[in-house]
C-alpha cells in the first residue's frame, strides 16, 4: 500500500499564503491602476501588458500618453514603426509625444517623407514638427519686410536715381530634409530683401520695374536663396510698389551746393592771401619811407660836420674855380 501524503508544516503554508496574498494583491492593484487603459490598447489592437504599463510608471513615464500615443499610430496604420518602448524612449528624452505622432499621421496622410526617427529629432531640435508638417501640406505666406521690424517697405534706387518702395509677399514651405540646422524665416526675409534691392539697382529706370515686376521675381527666384534654410521658396509676390523721392537729382543737388561751398571757400582763400599781401607791401613800402627819411635826415648832419671840417669851403672854391 503507498503511503499517505505527509501534512506540509503549518509555517511553510503560512508562507506560500502570504506570497500568493502578495501575488494577488498586486494583481488587483495593476488591475485597478491600468486596467482601463490594457483594456482600451487590448480593443485598439494596440497591445500593451501589464509589466511595461508598471515599467513606465517606475520610469516615471505617462503610461497613458504613451498608451494613446500608441493607439493612434496604430489606428492611423503606422503602428508598426512606431513601438510603446520608442514612444517611451523620446518621452523621458523630454520630447512632445502626441505632438509627433499627430505630425506623422498629417505627413502619412499627405504622403511625405517623414520616419519616426526624422520626426523626434526635430522634435528634441526644438522645432514644432507639427507645424512643420502643415506648413509643408499648406504653404505659408511671409511678408517682406516682415512687420517687427517696424519697416513697411523696402527702399532700393535705380539707376537713374528714382526711389521705389516695395513690399512683397513670399510664399514658403517646410522643407522636412533641412529643417535640423536650417535657417529659419528671417534669413529668407533677409535675403529676398537684398535679392530685391539688387535686381531695382541694375535696372536702368526706374519705369522698367513699374512695367514689369514680375522680373525682379524671377530675378530673386533664380539666385536659389532657399540654400540651406528649412524652407523652400514657392513663389516671390510684389504685392507693392511706390515711387519714392529722386534720390539722383537730390544728391547731384546736394554735390553741386558743396561744390558752390567748395569755390566759394578757395575764392575767400585767395582774397584773404591778396588782402594779406597788399598788407605786406604797405608795410614793406612804409618801412622804404622811413629809411628814405632816415638818409635825408643825416645829410645835413654831415654837411655840418664836413662845414666844421672846413670840407664843405674847399669844396665850394674848387668848384668856383671850374667855373
Amino acid at each position: 500500500m503507498n503511503a499517505l501524503p505527509r501534512e506540509l508544516p503549518l509555517p511553510l503554508l503560512a508562507g506560500l499564503g502570504l506570497v500568493l496574498g502578495l501575488f494577488a494583491l498586486t494583481l488587483l492593484l495593476l488591475i485597478f491602476n491600468y486596467g482601463q487603459l490594457w483594456f482600451q490598447a487590448y480593443w485598439s489592437k494596440a497591445p500593451v501588458t501589464f509589466l511595461e504599463l508598471l515599467g513606465m510608471s517606475l520610469r516615471k513615464v505617462n503610461a497613458r500618453t504613451i498608451v494613446q500615443a500608441r493607439i493612434m499610430a496604430t489606428q492611423a496604420g503606422i503602428g508598426r514603426d512606431v513601438s510603446a518602448r520608442r514612444l517611451e524612449a523620446h518621452y523621458l528624452a523630454g520630447g512632445d509625444v502626441p505632438r509627433v505622432i499627430r505630425a506623422l499621421i498629417a505627413a502619412h496622410r499627405a504622403d511625405l517623407d517623414l520616419d519616426f526617427d526624422r520626426a523626434c529629432a526635430i522634435d528634441l531640435a526644438g522645432r514644432d514638427v507639427l507645424d512643420a508638417v502643415q506648413t509643408s501640406v499648406n504653404p505659408k505666406v511671409i511678408d517682406c519686410p516682415d512687420s517687427a521690424s517696424g519697416k513697411s517697405t523696402l527702399s532700393a534706387v535705380a539707376r537713374n536715381g528714382v526711389e521705389l518702395k516695395i513690399r512683397a509677399r513670399v510664399t514658403v514651405r517646410t522643407n522636412l530634409q533641412q529643417l535640423i540646422g536650417g535657417a529659419t524665416e528671417e534669413t529668407i526675409i533677409a535675403r529676398v530683401g537684398e535679392g530685391i534691392i539688387t535686381s531695382i539697382g541694375s535696372a536702368e529706370s526706374h519705369f522698367e520695374v513699374m512695367e514689369h515686376p514680375d522680373t525682379i521675381s524671377k530675378a530673386v527666384l533664380q539666385r536659389g536663396l532657399d540654400a540651406q534654410t528649412a524652407f523652400q521658396i514657392v513663389s516671390i509676390d510684389i504685392a507693392d510698389i511706390e515711387v519714392g523721392e529722386n534720390i539722383g537729382a537730390r544728391l547731384q543737388a546736394d554735390q553741386a551746393e558743396a561744390d558752390t561751398r567748395v569755390a566759394q571757400a578757395k575764392a575767400e582763400e585767395r582774397r584773404s592771401f591778396a588782402i594779406a599781401r597788399e598788407q605786406e607791401m604797405k608795410a614793406a613800402t612804409a618801412e622804404n619811407r622811413t629809411r628814405v627819411l632816415q638818409a635825408e635826415s643825416l645829410v645835413p648832419k654831415a654837411m655840418g660836420e664836413a662845414f666844421r671840417a672846413g670840407r664843405l669851403e674847399s669844396l665850394t672854391i674848387r668848384n668856383g674855380q671850374k667855373g
